[in-house]
């Protein structure tokens, strides 16, 4: 029997055996008692809350876990027919490539070649062939003309491009991603699928994903693996786990916008579980069939023609404009608020002489919801660390509460902007939850009591109480994200800047998130929020500001922002998958983008409640 399982495992890509790992000093095991063969060639999507036990599992694959991280290991892992205990970490990535979380932690080079030939390199590939292979792998990750690009010049999502180079131009048998495309603009994850998907076919490559989005990725995983406090608790084809809604909701997992619609719809009574959509054309499809013909509808479609639909585009955009370098340059017509934020004609250089903003000029209004979106590289993080003086104007000025940036430290800056990084490893120091929270009062010249009832306040609002005496790093992603921003709301800013604040989180904690930064909102904060999930910006955001090679391309409400469809492709920004088929479906509900299913089920009651369903 043993060895008819031993000649099993040296045929699969991966076979785990009653796999479960303890890290030193936990309580609970991580993994508990996994088993799991993967065929070569197979692509396996592996999702789940947050601690679910996903990336330990990825260490697991490559060595790294039991040779380099101490714990207690028990089972196995063969990895194209190697033992992982007995192979070294070396030998085994030549067969399996590992793409990390935190792409920062892989990235050696100095520029952007020297980090992609690193591996090559290091197995004495001829020179030629070696710049061959990263000049491909560079065009597949959109990197190509980046190769003398400072590495760390590059942003979050760039920087996760080139994690996944490193990799891909090792050649590996087997691929091994944790969430690789956190970071990326929407396009570039479509982009990163695609090239594995081509990948898979042409080189019979083993894809292992651990991924929280899902919508590129429906047809393109053969199999879901849902881990869930660290036991695999279901295994099987994505179609059948993406349309039971009650199952992802108690795994942490996002469900697909449309497939929201049609889980309305079931229950409802009005289609089976096989009918509900995954995708644009099926749901489209459905509605069509479910909605009576449009005659019945002439006055209501006659209603949503009168609509006022206001699209910013260029030659008709809010307010006063004017094109710089070809960009379109929008100001809105602002009422006589306070304003928080002001930015005139601010152009921004890095050391090495790349361009990185371009004659911005806007203005936010105190008490606004600003997100800023657009492609990796386009701009975004280094115009919001102008907000708080971390970066300093090349020309141009920007004020912060009647403060120009240029004659204010960022000590004096940060009691009016509160900035919570992309990564919030960048800014937590402390062994506590509660000493980081008292970190920054003490800086900014806080004493004892009021300290104390700030950090008490803040730890009830955040909901980190119970992790008052915990190490924040001994937390997942999700929980160091939350400390992060309580870390800057102790100290009581007029505006919160938040950069990618829900990466890395599974479906609940980005719920508890937003709903955060939401309450924060209706308090009165401005949020300046940087994002790359378009559904949050559409359902959260009262402002949307859409940025491209360094200007200002777009400005405006999320439907009328949304509403510019090919604008947003031609940058890398996909429009929400609920505004997409609202596109499809424009003869039937009008112009102006939906942006929620609330809103597809209120156009369905009506006609119910009229006795035409």
């Amino acid at each position: 029997m043993e060895t008819l399982e031993n000649e099993k495992c040296q045929a699969s890509a991966i076979c785990i055996k009653n796999l479960s790992y303890r890290y030193p000093n936990a309580v609970e095991p991580s993994l508990k008692n996994i088993s799991l063969d993967v065929e070569k060639g197979k692509f396996i999507l592996i999702m789940g809350s947050t601690g679910a036990g996903k990336t330990t599992l990825s260490l697991c694959l490559n060595g790294l876990i039991p040779q380099l991280l101490e714990g207690k290991l028990t089972g196995r892992v063969s990895v194209a027919g190697k033992d992982v205990g007995k192979t070294a970490v070396q030998s085994l990535s030549k067969v399996l490539g590992l793409v990390l979380q935190d792409p920062e932690t892989q990235i050696i080079g100095r520029t952007v070649e020297e980090d992609t030939s690193f591996g090559p390199r290091n197995f004495l590939v001829p020179l030629e062939e070696i710049k061959q292979r990263v000049n491909q792998i560079l065009e597949k990750v959109r990197l190509q003309g980046y190769n003398d690009r400072l590495s760390e010049e590059l942003s979050g999502g760039e920087k996760q491009r080139l994690a996944i180079a490193g990799v891909l131009v090792m050649e590996p048998e087997i691929l091994v991603l944790d969430e690789p495309t956190s970071e990326l603009d929407p396009a570039g994850r479509s982009e990163i699928y695609t090239t594995l998907a081509d990948l898979r076919r042409k080189k019979d490559l083993t894809i292992i994903l651990v991924e929280h989005s899902s919508e590129e990725l429906i047809y393109k995983a053969d199999e879901v693996v849902v881990l869930n406090q660290g036991e695999l608790v279901w295994r099987g084809v994505p179609s059948e786990l993406f349309r039971n809604l009650p199952l992802l909701r108690q795994w942490g997992i996002k469900p697909l916008p449309v497939t929201q619609i049609g889980w309305d719809f079931y229950e409802k009574g009005w289609i089976t579980l096989a009918e509900i959509p995954l995708d644009i054309p099926s749901a489209e499809g459905l509605i069509r069939e479910l909605l009576p013909k449009y005659g019945h509808w002439q006055g209501h479609l006659q209603g949503l023609a009168q609509r006022q639909v206001q699209v910013p585009v260029p030659g008709q955009g809010f307010g006063s404009e004017q094109r710089k370098d070809g960009l379109l340059q929008q100001e809105l017509h602002l009422s006589k608020k306070e304003i928080a934020v002001q930015v005139r004609d601010l152009n921004y250089q890095y050391n090495s002489d790349q361009t990185a903003l371009r004659g911005i000029n806007l203005m936010v209004e105190a008490g606004d919801f600003v997100a800023l979106i657009g492609q990796n590289g386009a701009g975004k993080t280094t115009l919001a660390k102008h907000f708080n003086g971390l970066l300093k104007p090349t020309s141009g000025e920007v004020i912060i509460g009647g403060m120009n940036t240029l004659k204010y430290d960022t000590s004096d800056l940060s009691k009016t902007v509160g900035y919570v990084f992309q990564n919030p490893d960048h800014q937590i120091f402390s062994a506590t939850v509660e000493k980081e929270l008292e970190f920054g009062l003490k800086n900014a010249g806080f004493k004892g009591k009021e300290i104390k009832e700030r950090v008490e306040q803040v730890l009830q609002y955040t909901g980190l109480e119970r992790y008052r005496s915990v190490h924040p790093f001994s937390l997942g992603k999700g929980e160091r994200q939350m400390i992060a921003v309580a870390s800057i709301l102790v100290l009581n800013p007029k505006v919160l800047i938040i950069d990618e604040p829900t990466t890395g989180s599974d479906w609940t904690g980005v719920q508890t998130m937003m709903a955060l930064i939401r309450k924060l909102h209706t308090a009165g904060t401005t949020i300046i929020m940087i994002s790359h999930d378009m559904d949050l910006v559409a359902q959260y955001a009262k402002r949307v500001i859409v940025l491209k090679d360094g200007g200002v391309l777009l400005d405006g409400t999320p439907k009328s922002v949304f509403s510019n469809e090919q604008i947003l492709l031609d940058s890398a920004i996909v429009p929400p998958q609920l505004c997409r088929l609202s596109f499809q479906l424009e003869d039937i509900f009008g112009p102006e983008p939906l942006i929620e299913s609330s809103e597809f089920a209120a156009m369905f009651e009506s006609r119910e409640q009229s006795g035409c369903l």
